[in-house]
């Protein structure tokens, strides 16, 4: 008796883990995981080495997709609040990255592309950034918001032109920054052998749970999404919600696009973050969340961000080519999105049910 009384509670626990929303990115996680340990165990192998400037760091599969999803967790966290608030998505944070990391260029570099000295200091080029990234985060809101402009639309503005915006900038040069200092926050910090984007990344995540649990920028942004007549009898602008989400979509854009231009110390205005707004949409929807607005869960959107990267790695260990990378992406995406559809995990659930009845059935006879 005591061990079916054991056993009863593992599958009610079981069933209220799938009911959550997190389970899903936690089940592709798994999945991931269980199918490199049979494939190759070696790739959950960390080396401590050292790195081409001598110093010692980290290595292996595992520390290069903490590294490389930090950008993808960072926007994922603004795509969210907005997919949650508007019920779309920003197309266009590919381009604002390459914009946003042109300013931090020619901020420093002034009008020399090669400068052997910084024109200005990295946080004053950072904020600068951030300053404009926001007002372009406020162009797309003010559409979406005042407008009532549907958000792929509006940002599909920006998606087109972006890219040549930020050529502009630097009047089509490729500026390099030949300063140590400044790649630090794109790879290591002598003495830290963990990748310095990590980092930032975390203190992102610490940041909007910190806002999420203080105010109730969660709670409006949820409402305005669910229904915007009734938050808007309830004392909610439903406007100004949205247009914060999309001004905090474009900070998210200047970190994630600072990251990247010190990744490399330089710019490449059309390869730079490619297609990163789609795996930023992916995220958020692997996360469990409508697209079309509503409920939100960000730790799922973020996780499903380190899944993405984990999938791609994956992806990349066995020679999977570049260019066949988001077929194999995208059907492994609609599979895991098609499951999390509140249809199919009802559908899902019964199934479960069923079985279970059965099973306790037999076990009585």
């Amino acid at each position: 008796m005591k061990e079916a009384a054991i056993k009863n509670s593992g599958v009610k626990k079981l069933t209220q883990l799938m009911r959550k929303q997190i389970f899903i990115p936690i089940a592709a996680l798994l999945i991931l995981i269980i199918f490199n340990l049979i494939a190759d165990p070696s790739f959950f192998q960390i080396n401590y080495a050292r790195n081409s400037a001598g110093d010692p760091v980290l290595s292996g599969y595992l520390i290069t997709i903490l590294d490389n999803a930090s950008e993808l967790a960072i926007l994922a966290i603004g795509m969210t609040l907005v997919t949650a608030a508007s019920g779309g998505q920003d197309i266009s944070v590919g381009a604002a990255i390459a914009i946003s990391g042109s300013v931090v260029l020619r901020v420093l570099c002034g009008d020399n592309p090669r400068p052997d000295e910084m024109q200005a200091s990295i946080l004053t080029a950072f904020l600068i950034s951030c300053l404009v990234s926001m007002l372009f985060g406020a162009f797309n809101g003010t559409l979406v918001a005042y407008f009532n402009i549907q958000p792929m639309i509006a940002t599909l503005i920006l998606y087109t032109a972006g890219r040549s915006i930020a050529a502009w900038i630097n009047n089509n040069r490729l500026p390099i920054i030949s300063d140590p200092v400044f790649g630090y926050f794109g790879t290591f910090i002598p003495g830290i052998p963990i990748p310095t984007p990590i980092f930032i990344a975390a203190i992102c995540m610490i940041i909007i749970a910190l806002v999420l649990k203080f105010t109730t920028l969660g709670l409006y942004t949820q409402a305005v999404g669910i229904n915007p007549n009734s938050a808007k009898l309830n004392g909610i602008n439903p406007q100004l919600i949205k247009f914060i989400t999309y001004v905090i979509m474009g900070l998210c854009v200047a970190v994630a696009g600072f990251i990247k231009v010190t990744r490399f110390s330089t710019i490449n205005y059309s390869v730079v973050a490619a297609d990163i707004e789609m795996d930023a949409i992916l995220a958020v929807a692997l996360g469990g969340n409508a697209l079309s607005g509503g409920r939100f869960s960000m730790v799922s959107s973020i996780l499903g961000a380190y899944v993405i990267q984990f999938l791609t790695t994956t992806l990349f260990k066995f020679n999977v080519s570049s260019s066949a990378l988001p077929a194999y992406k995208a059907v492994v995406v609609i599979i895991l999105v098609v499951i999390s559809a509140p249809t199919v995990r009802a559908k899902m659930s019964k199934l479960w049910k069923s079985f279970q009845n059965a099973r306790l059935k037999k076990e009585a006879a």
